[in-house]
């Protein structure tokens, strides 16, 4: 069964799925789906890309009884980005099912709001596991209801700490309740944790040909030079984005440093930035008005950036899963992806397991230290700020018709538009910001003057 045609869905659900183009089933879509909709636990190991918010979307969503009040299906993830990104995919799969609300609770913004909201409980909550026990600690959230829970990411929850709130959310839910675990790494203590909370789990292990796209090219090079090895590679593949991961937040803030001095358009993400400091950086970055980002490996989890050609590791990962989960950002659904990796003398030892998990030997290639960089060019996108935005009633159309009618800009230079509660962010082509950002500022959105701003 590959046609999502075939699956016993309801019509709404179905509506949906033509509306969003979705036909054929991915590998961990069809390996899953007949076993969730038939009610049984599933653990399922599937790469990041491959579809399983779907797959676990369209499940719950099934199991949804519109007459009952109250949380029906939680999904617990490891990060805020990624939380946000399951909450949308749940979201546009239940636009056509009537009185369906979903929330996505997450810690770093006050709790006060996430109570308030409570007061009319969802059908569907979706949130960062801290956040989740601190709503139910509070008496917010009650789980009395629950029929189907869902661990995404759970091998990251795992190393993030997070198993002792997993088991506590999980201890006020119904022992009759479904339970699905998604995770890109099967190691032992994933299994573990299904024995514990699962019940005679189905287990899936689904290889989708994906990481057969993923290119992986090893460079050993001290550390007192990677900066140059990067700059060079960096300037000789002139990707239209790229993802530097490293092993420290210090790494990484002198990495960004670095090469924003050789000109290059980077950002960086760390566990130290601000909630909204961290959103502009997935803002940017995701709408191509930053072409470098420079990450940890936590702060980068849950990370959806659609058609990302280049990962480079700045510094070895420790071990082989997080080395796995890096390259996973690039070659998604299938479209080719390229991973670098600068290897120090004392990160040698850790190629090992590499070559282990691929079953051969890497791929090996000398760098040139001595030539110069080249020049980098700029990022094609530049992101404006409207101080405005989803509790204001603006909408990305009212954006698209100001800069289309006064503001006298082809569509073809909007790029995305991303709302927030209290500010809209637009990408506009980097020759256009200029003519933009005065005619927003000279005219009115909505017939409204709202403060706009350029980002950076």
């Amino acid at each position: 069964m590959t046609d999502f045609k075939q699956l016993p869905l309801a019509p709404e659900l179905h509506q949906a799925l033509e509306v969003l183009d979705y036909a054929v089933m991915t590998p961990v879509q069809a390996a899953t789906l007949p076993s969730i909709l038939a009610g049984r636990d599933v653990i399922a190991q599937a790469r990041t890309g491959s579809g399983k918010t779907a797959a676990f979307g369209l499940g719950l969503l099934s199991r949804l009884d519109a007459d009952h009040a109250g949380v029906q299906a939680l999904v617990l993830c490891p990060t805020r980005e990624l939380a946000d990104q399951v909450g949308k995919e749940i979201r546009r799969l239940a636009r056509f099912l009537p009185n369906t609300k979903v929330s996505v609770f997450c810690g770093g913004v006050p709790l006060r709001p996430h109570l308030a909201s409570l007061v009319h409980p969802p059908q569907v909550v979706v949130g960062t596991p801290g956040r989740v026990q601190e709503l139910i600690d509070e008496g917010a959230l009650v789980l009395d209801g629950l029929r189907t829970a869902v661990l995404d990411e759970a091998d990251r929850m795992l190393d993030m700490g997070f198993e002792p709130a997993i088991a506590g959310i999980l201890g006020q839910a119904p022992a009759a309740r479904q339970t699905l675990m998604f995770s890109a790494t099967f190691p032992e203590e994933i299994r573990a944790l299904g024995r514990r909370f699962q019940r005679q789990p189905e287990e899936h292990t689904v290889s989708d040909g994906d990481a057969a796209v993923i290119e992986q090219r090893f460079y050993e090079v001290e550390a007192p030079r990677k900066a140059d090895a990067l700059a060079l590679l960096l300037g000789d593949l002139k990707p239209e984005s790229a993802l530097v991961f490293c092993n420290t937040r210090r790494d990484v803030q002198q990495v960004a440093e670095d090469l924003a001095q050789r000109g290059f358009a980077v950002m960086a993400l760390h566990g130290d930035l601000e909630q909204r400091d961290r959103d502009e950086v997935l803002v940017c970055f995701g709408n191509r008005s930053c072409q470098v980002l420079v990450a940890t490996d936590v702060a980068a989890r849950g990370l959806d950036i659609k058609d990302l050609p280049l990962v480079v590791s700045h510094g070895l990962a420790s071990d082989v899963d997080t080395h796995t989960h890096r390259i996973g950002r690039t070659g998604r659904a299938g479209e080719a992806g390229l991973a670098l990796a600068l290897v120090a003398g004392d990160e040698r030892r850790r190629v090992a397991g590499i070559e282990e998990r691929l079953g051969g030997a890497v791929r090996w290639e000398r760098i040139d230290l001595s030539r110069k960089p080249a020049r980098p060019a700029p990022a094609v996108m530049t992101t404006l700020v409207v101080d405005a935005g989803r509790q204001d009633k603006l909408r990305p159309g009212d954006l698209v018709g100001a800069l289309t009618g006064e503001a006298g800009l082809a569509a073809t230079a909007i790029g995305k538009i991303d709302g927030f509660p209290t500010r809209t962010y637009v990408a506009i082509e980097r020759s256009q910001a200029q003519k933009a950002l005065e005619r927003l500022r000279a005219g009115k959105i909505k017939g409204r003057n709202f403060r706009v701003r350029k980002l950076g």
